[in-house]
This record gives structure tokens, sequence and C-alpha cells, in this order.
């Protein structure tokens, strides 16, 4: 049975200590910039895993600070939980920084819980109406791990293993527990002063990824391509109207982190066990650790206004591209977010189908989407990896064809997009080996689609093996032999050749 520990009403909100002359707060940023980097390791067919995101972010706040003469410490509160300490820079100080440290230990129900070991609570026990039925001072006798063991007057007892729902009420909030995350730094002033102080930092927990929609045409020589990037944060800090971008490529990370840092979750189950037994004989198995549940909250600024379409502004970034959403907007926590990419109508194409020629092998070929990305046939941009879904229109309806995906494309390169098998075109290849001499192989495309298709059968050549007497002309891509070739509606074609061995040298 799961159990989890609220806070009681009135420490829902914790007072602060009393201030000190050298504590300057800063509770939130005036400006903030969030620019997402894709997880290192996620391959462009690999779509994000919204429980446990792997990229990372580039955050940038602009603040306010009041700041005292001589020694003193600045809070800001507000900053990602999963930052990167060791990366954050601190500028516009009027003497610098000395010292900075990130105060990681949140306000949370498994920090509290752990925080309060050995200290009275009170026990508060519910009906499944939600009605509470009794309350008793209580002190915590279990670590955060396994079941929750109290001590009240009547003895141990173990937290919701009976038939009432219990709660644990704190009564204050334990030193050095913070209720949002914070980076404090320690500075030496002059004189008082007001600083604009700017504050970068990389984080961790977030990613990105592109979907594109392909829109075949009527005669599939054509298509409208849309594109949307959806960008992800199981952070815990929500950055509220900031001018958000992602990064495209693939940009060199060292250190890889295991997950975003943050407040944990708080579970513990029932263990079998006396009830008498003094608590520091209990060793309960460790639970796993608990995966974060990603909030779809999508907001989605279209591509189609009567006014200019509100799509990603495309720039340089070196050797990588960044995409910058044109309007302030909020990069929740534990949510995601789509803005367009992208809306381009009359791209050319080619609808073909291929397949790989072994000899003695019966298969269907498969259909692919191959586009040129230039301005001449209705591109002419980086184009980020992601994933694509081929659509063709039916009427009033748009059935899908398949769904491929796509590698990071520069201007100027060939996009080959591997959508599905095709039932109606079959490929045989018979291979005929000889005593002497070379083998023959017949390959034999049939096509059973009311219309003719473009065939592209890839030549399987083993090492030493060459190909002679081919019946039609070959040619090469990425250095194989290749036979291309148009099968008629509801017909066939043929291929037949020699592959002779050469001898050993």
């Amino acid at each position: 049975m799961a159990f989890q520990p609220i806070l009681a009403a009135s420490v829902v909100i914790a007072a602060p200590a009393a201030a000190q002359d050298s504590a300057v707060t800063s509770p939130a940023p005036s400006a903030v910039s969030v620019t997402v980097y894709r997880a290192p390791d996620r391959a462009a067919d690999q779509p994000m895993q919204t429980g446990w995101l792997g990229g990372y972010a580039l955050i940038t706040e602009e603040r306010e600070v009041e700041i005292p003469m001589g020694p003193a410490t600045l809070r800001f509160e507000g900053v990602a939980a999963g930052m990167l300490p060791e990366s954050a820079i601190v500028s516009g100080l009027p003497s610098g920084v000395r010292e900075k440290n990130l105060d990681a230990q949140l306000l949370s129900p498994r920090n509290l819980y752990a925080r309060a070991f050995g200290r009275p609570v009170m026990l508060r026990r519910t009906t499944p109406d939600g009605k509470v039925a009794h309350e008793e001072p209580a002190i915590l006798r279990s670590t955060p791990d396994g079941a929750a063991i109290l001590q009240t007057r009547a003895g141990y007892e173990i937290a919701s293993c009976g038939g009432l729902t219990d709660t644990i009420a704190y009564k204050g909030v334990p030193p050095g527990l913070s209720a949002r995350p914070t980076l404090s730094v320690a500075t030496d002033a002059p004189v008082p002063t007001r600083a604009r102080v700017r504050l970068s930092y990389l984080a961790w927990g977030f990613d990105w990824q592109a979907n594109y929609v392909l829109r075949l045409r009527a005669g599939a020589e054509a298509a409208d391509l849309t594109a949307w990037v959806t960008l992800a944060s199981s952070d815990s800090t929500s950055f509220a109207k900031a001018q958000a971008a992602v990064v495209g490529g693939k940009p060199h990370f060292a250190a890889i982190r295991e997950g975003a840092a943050g407040a944990e979750e708080l579970v513990f189950h029932c263990s079998i066990w006396p009830v008498q037994a003094p608590p520091l004989a209990i060793a309960p198995p460790p639970m796993p650790a608990p995966v974060m549940a990603m909030a779809a909250d999508m907001v989605v600024v279209s591509a189609r206004k009567a006014m200019a379409p509100m799509v990603v502004q495309q720039e340089a970034l070196g050797d990588l591209k960044l995409y910058r959403v044109p309007v302030p907007t909020t990069v929740a926590a534990h949510g995601q977010k789509q803005v367009a990419l992208l809306d381009m109508r009359q791209v050319k194409l080619a609808l073909i189908h291929t397949a790989d020629i072994t000899g003695d092998d019966i298969r269907h070929a498969r259909i692919k989407v191959r586009l040129q990305n230039r301005k001449a046939d209705g591109l002419g941009l980086a184009l980020p990896a992601g994933w694509v879904s081929v659509v063709q229109p039916m009427g009033a309806a748009a059935i899908p064809v398949g769904e491929g995906h796509i590698d990071d494309k520069a201007e100027g390169e060939e996009m080959t997009i591997d959508v599905a098998d095709s039932p109606q075109v079959h490929v045989v290849s018979i291979r005929q080996n000889a005593v002497k001499g070379p083998a023959l192989v017949t390959a034999t495309v049939t096509n059973a689609n009311r219309w003719p298709v473009r065939f592209e059968g890839r030549l399987q050549v083993a090492d030493g093996e060459r190909i002679e007497a081919a019946s039609a002309p070959l040619s090469r891509k990425d250095g194989q032999p290749l036979w291309a070739v148009t099968v008629p509606a509801q017909g066939m074609v043929r291929l037949t050749y020699r592959l002779r061995t050469a001898p050993m040298p």
C-alpha cells in the first residue's frame, strides 16, 4: 500500500529565519532564456523518454539585486533543480564571486521525512471518505526507504498498514531545507549598489525533437511538408515568459549525467514483521527509483494564421543550427511544448521502391521517399533529425502510409525516408551456381498496382565476386551496383546477370 505524507497547512509556507544584513535573496529572474540541447546518446529514430530525459539546457537569467557593502551572500532562488553548479557563471557583480554553492536540499516529502527522523510529528488517520478519524503525537523511527515506522504511546506502529489512511503532519521545516532550488554566491562589495546580474548555467533533464508530416500530393511527385519542434522538461522549476530555443546537430558533451537532480518522491510499503520489534532491527529492501510522470501540457503555436506564420527562426551557431521561438513562452516544469518549425508547399520528391537482391530470396519491396534539400525543389534549409509521418490524401481523409526518420540534414543533402513494406511490389531472386564458371542470378520484380512504380535494386556482391553480362544497364550508388527501372502497372521486369568469382592470388 502506498503512503504519501503531507505537510500540515501551517507549514506549507515556512516562515524564513531572521534575515541578516549580509544575506540577500533574489526570488526570481526578471528575464530568462532557455536553450535546449538534444540527448547526446539518443539516435534520430529513438523518441524522447519523457520519464527520463537525457538532454540538457543552457539557462541564462538576469536579476536585479541590491548588494550591501561588505561580505554578503546572494541567494538566487528558482534556478533549475538539475543545475550543474560547476557550469554556473555569474557576471555583473561589482567585486566578482568568492564562492558559489547549490543548495540542493529541497523541501520535498522524502527530504522532510528524512530530516524529521527521531523528532515528534502528528500522525493523522483518515477514513476512505476523507474524514479525520484520529490524531495523536508520534516520533519517526525509520528512514525514508521501506515502511514508515512510528512510535506512539501504544508502541511501534507501521503507517497505512491498516484499514485507515495515515498521513504525517510536521510542526515546522527543519533547518537547511529550501522550498525552491537555490544557488548562493559569496561576494564582497566596497559600497552598496544595485546591480543587474547575469547568471548562466547548464541544467540536466531537458530534451527536444522534431516531428515532420509529409502529405503526398496527387501523382506522388510532390508533397506538403510541415514540422514541429517538441521540447520537454522534467525539471521541477518552470521558466515563465522565457526566450526559448533549441539546438540542432550533435555537440560534444563529455560528462554524461545519470539524470536530473531534483526532489525525490516518498513511497512506503508495508512489511510483515512484529510491531513490537525495535526499529533498528528492520532492514527493508530499498524501493526502486520512481519514474517521473511527464505532464502532457501541450501548447501549440499554429503554423497557419492569417498573418505571418509563427514558426521558429533558424540561425547559425558555428557548425550547428539554432532554432529560436519568436515569441516569449513558458517552459513548464514536467511539461512539453510544441512550436511550428516549418510549413512548406509543393516540395518535389520521388516515391521509389527498393530491395536488396541477394539470390534465392523472396521479399516485399520497401517504400521510400527521396527528397533533395535544395531551394529548387522547395526546401533548401537545415533540417534537424526527427520522425517523419507520410500520409496519402484519400478524399477528405488522410491515410497514413508509414513512418520513418531522418538524421540532421544540411542544405543540399539528399534525404531518403524508409517508410514501409509495399504489399503490391514483390521481388524474387534466384541464384543458380555452376560447378565451374560463374553463377547465374535472375531477379524478377512484379507490380500489382494499377500504376507504374520506380524500382531500385541494390545488388549484393560478395568479396571476390564481380558482375558480368547484366541484361540491363547498371549504375552505382553509395559504392554498390544499382539496377534502376520502372515497373509497369500490373506488370513485371526481369534482370539476369552472372557473378564470377575471381581466382585466389
